[in-house]
């Protein structure tokens, strides 16, 4: 709970500013509810609820105004006024802002503190408050990564790449990136600096078959290199090494051995045959309203369904390739097939594809248990950057900080898939037992306040955000954290709105809101940064 030290003169600042009227003076001392939550156990209409911040917040639209909160409140805090309950924190914080002495504190910072100098106090040993902190002060990843300073774009390390784990994209397309592949794959030495030499060419073609942009072009018995007019930009971003998809691998035909990422693909073939086992078809372990459905969805159920084969295949993409085989059957057997294709057509690798930071891995396209894009750490890249020298073996390392940029939006705690941040008022506190430094924070920073090491970028495309005023206790939090302005105190009607052409959707306001009043959604899409060719 907020408490009131003795510096506290009794100004009552903080009980004009409190929005739920849940401070108030006894003998010239600001106190206020304890947040115990006996009014939350007690409530027999389940309206009210315990936020993130470990305040109570009234939803109003369930609260009658029947008062057990009010017999229940163990120091008298709660009050009724015209139906509405009022008198219970919500921890929101701003009576600590707003205190001119300084007197108000939050209990959560004295605590610990307090158990240590009793414990010391007493000479014994404290174990057990220490386990809840991270062992680690700072996290670290050896990865292959790119001197963004020395790489001209040229897209030789992605040529080479033995697992396509590097992405390289430029805006100029069918011009020489100086990626010299040309130069290695031909035969008769005919390409030196860029430039061909016509006498010794033999028109092999080669240097065109494997130009990785489509620079070289054959006109009239004789080839030539395309040059670019402008300079080369674009981006490149390649696998972290970070271990999230073997995390997610269903099948644990990804693993990260010694630090370093590893794929069998017999362990994804085994692993498929295993889950057909487990979902095999039987006659007595199938819902016929389930199957039912399946039916409803593949067909129209008002109309027989033919016996005909072509009239089968024309129904519906799903059953086109089964053919002869369910002419004699029924509907509930042909149900059960579907379901069975259904299960057989899931992608394997799906869940770790999905959970990709920089979206390097993808499906092989020439065989369905077979992953491309994970880096195995074998140094072909820093090899064939032989002249600028931009791929290189780095370690990343992370203490947890951010910089004075973060606007406290909550992307960072929503999006990490360890749950590792944990959002604070004005930072964000990391856990470092969990982080295992994949940048998905970094990538999805709309203010580029975590430090990242690739160029993959998510940005904030579209979304959708509005104020519930039936949950919202006008605390103005949001107002007051929105780095756009775009929250509206409307004083005149008591109500706080949001401006959608100012509105980016960051989630500030959101996260802030110790009363759960947004009704919030957002869309990313890819925006990688650029780096220009030097």
């Amino acid at each position: 709970m907020f408490l009131s030290t003795n510096k506290c003169e009794g100004i009552g600042e903080c009980v004009k500013i409190c929005p739920t009227e849940a401070i108030r003076l006894i003998n010239g001392k600001a106190f206020s509810c304890i947040t115990c939550g006996a009014c939350f156990e007690a409530c027999p209409n389940q309206a009210i609820f315990k936020n993130r911040y470990g305040g109570y917040v009234v939803d109003r639209a369930k609260c009658n105004g029947c008062g057990v909160c009010e017999f229940t409140c163990p120091v008298n805090s709660i009050h009724i006024e015209n139906g509405m309950t009022k008198g219970i924190c919500a921890r929101c914080g701003i009576c600590v802002d707003s205190c001119p002495t300084k007197s108000r504190i939050d209990g959560f910072d004295l605590i610990e503190e307090k158990q240590l100098n009793f414990l010391k106090s007493l000479n014994l040993a404290i174990p057990t408050l220490n386990e809840s902190k991270p062992s680690k002060s700072h996290i670290k990843r050896n990865f292959v990564g790119t001197d963004y300073e020395d790489c001209i774009l040229c897209g030789r390390c992605e040529y080479y790449c033995p697992t396509n784990a590097i992405d390289v994209n430029i805006n100029q397309k069918g011009v020489c990136t100086e990626c010299r592949v040309c130069v290695d794959v031909c035969p008769a030495d005919a390409i030196q600096k860029g430039v061909i030499d016509h006498d010794k060419c033999v028109l092999c073609l080669n240097c065109l078959k494997n130009c990785p942009n489509d620079a070289i072009k054959a006109d009239n018995f004789e080839v030539n290199i395309i040059k670019p007019e402008d300079e080369i930009t674009g981006s490149i971003v390649s696998c972290l090494n970070c271990g999230l998809c073997a995390d997610n691998s269903t099948t644990g035909a990804l693993k990260q051995i010694n630090g370093k990422m590893r794929f069998d693909p017999s362990v994804n073939i085994q692993g498929t045959k295993n889950k057909l086992e487990d979902n095999k078809l039987d006659n007595n372990e199938f819902d016929n309203e389930l199957l039912d459905n399946i039916l409803d969805d593949a067909f129209d159920t008002n109309d027989k369904v033919s016996t005909n084969n072509e009239d089968i295949k024309s129904n519906n993409n799903i059953i086109s390739d089964f053919g002869d085989k369910y002419l004699a059957q029924d509907d509930m057997a042909l149900a059960k097939e579907l379901l069975k294709a259904d299960v057989e057509s899931e992608k394997i690798n799906q869940k770790s594809i999905d959970s990709c930071p920089v979206s390097t891995l993808k499906e092989d396209e020439n065989d369905e248990f077979a992953l491309n894009g994970y880096c195995v750490s074998c140094g072909k890249c820093v090899k064939v950057c032989d002249r600028q020298n931009a791929r290189k073996f780095i370690t990343a390392e992370w203490d947890g900080s951010v910089s004075d940029d973060c606007i406290s939006c909550g992307i960072c705690s929503e999006l990490c898939p360890k749950d590792a941040i944990t959002l604070k008022r004005g930072t964000i506190e990391v856990d470092m037992d969990k982080c295992i430094l994949c940048e998905t924070c970094g990538i999805h920073c709309p203010v580029d306040a975590i430090p990242k090491t690739t160029m993959a970028k998510k940005r904030i495309s579209n979304g959708f955000n509005l104020i519930d005023n039936k949950l919202c206790m006008n605390c103005k939090l949001c107002y007051r954290i929105c780095p756009e302005d775009a929250i509206i105190d409307r004083e005149d009607v008591g109500m706080m709105m949001v401006d959608d052409s100012k509105c980016i959707y960051c989630g500030a306001c959101r996260n802030a809101c110790p009363a759960k009043a947004f009704i919030f959604e957002r869309e990313f899409e890819d925006f990688n940064d650029k780096i220009s060719n030097k």
